[in-house]
């Protein structure tokens, strides 16, 4: 695997997780202020001609500054196909982390290389993803799950009734899939299940070794996001989802308050004063 250099002042890359971290659909906006006074919006989703997911126009606005003062890479459990609906204002990002890892996007391109590590990775280091959906098709309750998908031939997820999954089904499954080398994270309406050896930080990685950053700086929101703040030297957490739900932290990450939409703004607002500082 090449190489690429980076510009002196891109020695620092931020990768930041985007649904629920920077970016929010209309149903996790989490506004609680009157109308008036909500802020304005930008969109940077359309899927099937209707507009999907936004950030604050003032944290497009920063997001701008950010993509041109270090190197921005998304780094989000999305397919290929779900990422590349994504609009985000500013400089298209060099890198991009897909599939929780399973790809690596450089250009907008696949790079088969990195994917072909993973899948040696894959082999090894868990039970295969036949297993783990047969489970999930034996243990899910036409009552509450709407849909089942498997992404990118890499992990498998659920879109679910959250209102309605029994107390303790999650943690069953967490249970089950641990002893697998599996992973369980419920955000919104989607249970996940990825394996272990797919991670962000390990593409994360990858985009290191070949632009030669000397700092990471990072940004999530679920337990698939918990191994790219570990593997930062500082980080932030929304006040909301799973990670603030457990009060999970690291010393170098920063917990915030601020929940909802806001909290996209304002993490992209705390990556700059860092490097400023």
């Amino acid at each position: 695997m090449s190489r690429v250099p980076m510009p002196t002042h891109h020695r620092t890359v931020v990768a930041s997780d985007l649904d629920r971290t920077l970016v929010y659909s209309a149903a996790a906006l989490g506004l609680t202020m009157p109308d008036e006074h909500a802020p304005r919006l930008l969109c940077v989703e359309v899927h099937e001609a209707r507009p999907l997911s936004y950030l604050t126009e003032t944290a497009g606005r920063l997001l701008v500054e950010l993509a041109d003062t270090a190197r921005f890479v998304p780094a989000t459990t999305r397919t290929r196909k779900q990422y590349r609906r994504i609009r985000l204002p500013g400089r298209v990002p060099r890198y991009a982390i897909c599939a929780n890892g399973g790809h690596l996007l450089v250009d907008g391109r696949t790079d088969h290389d990195w994917h072909d590590e993973m899948r040696r990775r894959l082999a090894d280091g868990c039970a295969p993803l036949a297993e783990v959906r047969a489970h999930l098709a034996a243990t899910a309750d036409p009552e509450w799950l709407r849909k089942e998908r498997i992404a990118e031939d890499l992990f498998a997820y659920l879109v679910v009734e959250r209102e309605r999954l029994p107390a303790g089904w999650v943690e069953e499954l967490a249970g089950w899939a641990d002893t697998r080398g599996w992973t369980v994270s419920l955000q919104g309406r989607k249970v996940y299940a990825v394996p272990r050896p797919l991670s962000k930080s390990a593409a994360l990685a990858e985009v290191v070794r070949r632009t030669g950053a000397e700092q990471v700086l990072a940004a999530g929101d679920s337990l698939l996001d918990a191994d790219l703040l570990l593997a930062a030297d500082a980080g932030w957490t929304p006040g909301h989802g799973e990670l603030a739900d457990a009060r999970w932290t690291a010393p170098h990450v920063t917990a915030l308050p601020t929940a909802g939409v806001a909290a996209g703004e304002e993490i992209v607002r705390r990556v700059l004063e860092r490097l400023e500082r």
